[in-house]
């Protein structure tokens, strides 16, 4: 968290460090809850393994009616799981923003009133809401999800080898996508940033002498500076938008392909023998 134009941090590393450590239990309790989740979410290809290998070679409307029940019921208490673990990451956010909050002002006022109202960026407070926003948003739960890909792929390996591979193949391809995605992306969205910050400043060092300004016929070209700086920034996020958004038809695109294509494989090995038809469903 940058709490300086100078890259230097108002919040020493031990002190955010131990705020976070007072959160360590709720960082356990989220991956603990995770846990669950990504069991529970394994519910559906059951039920239709059951359905399909079972219920209708049985033709029992009394089992499907239990699987069904039972499969509602999993996912009642996989819908609560999911909404405690966002409301414990929310409480997570707003605790630390509570520590700190105090902290990171008190820093931003001393050093306004050291450089002599020279300084006045509000960048640091920006930078706590954004932790605060990181921790109770979805790239979190993201991560915290991540880790159960391989076995999700491993589950594969368990249908039919080449279903498992080819997984493999599909979500080597994923994340190379994403890789670029942040590749492409990242330094015009660094650059635009830094020119926003930049203009931002600059603007609160002019208001605070608009009378001087006014008097002296300079509006004029300030005004032409920071619409240059303004339609730069607007250039460097256009430009990443356009080379995020292919990415993201692409990567998006290569999801919904490889869904059909893991169909067609699935039916080929149960026209084969090799797996059964709920397997292919599942």
């Amino acid at each position: 968290m940058q709490l300086s134009n100078d890259g230097k941090s108002a919040v020493d590393k031990p002190e955010l460090y131990q705020a976070l450590a007072v959160s360590r239990s709720s960082f356990f309790s989220t991956a603990v809850f995770s846990f669950f989740i990504n069991v529970l979410m394994l519910a559906p290809v059951i039920y239709m393994l059951e359905v399909y290998d079972r219920v209708l070679t049985s033709q029992s409307e009394s089992t499907l009616l239990m699987l069904t029940l039972l499969l509602v019921f999993l996912f009642l208490v996989m819908g609560t799981l999911e909404w405690v673990r966002s409301q414990v990451l929310s409480i997570t956010g707003n605790r630390l923003e509570r520590m700190l909050g105090p902290r990171v002002f008190d820093s931003v006022f001393g050093q306004t009133l050291a450089s002599g109202g020279n300084i006045t960026s509000t960048q640091p407070l920006n930078d706590l809401l954004n932790l605060r926003q990181f921790l109770a948003g979805p790239s979190l739960l993201t991560l915290f999800d991540a880790p159960w890909m391989p076995i999700y792929i491993g589950i594969m390996f368990i249908f039919h080898p080449l279903l498992g591979w080819t997984a493999v193949a599909a979500a080597l391809i994923l994340i190379a996508l994403a890789i670029a995605n942040e590749r492409m992306t990242r330094d015009d969205l660094k650059d635009a940033g830094q020119l926003g910050h930049e203009n931002d400043v600059q603007t609160q060092r002019n208001l605070r002498n608009t009378e001087v300004i006014e008097a002296m016929g300079m509006l004029p070209r300030l005004r032409e500076r920071w619409q240059e700086r303004h339609d730069r920034m607007v250039d460097l996020q256009h430009r990443a938008g356009k080379r995020g958004g292919l990415i993201a038809t692409i990567s998006k695109t290569f999801r919904m392909l490889m869904q059909s294509v893991m169909l067609g494989i699935g039916a080929y090995l149960a026209i084969q023998g090799e797996i059964s038809g709920g397997a292919v469903i599942a």
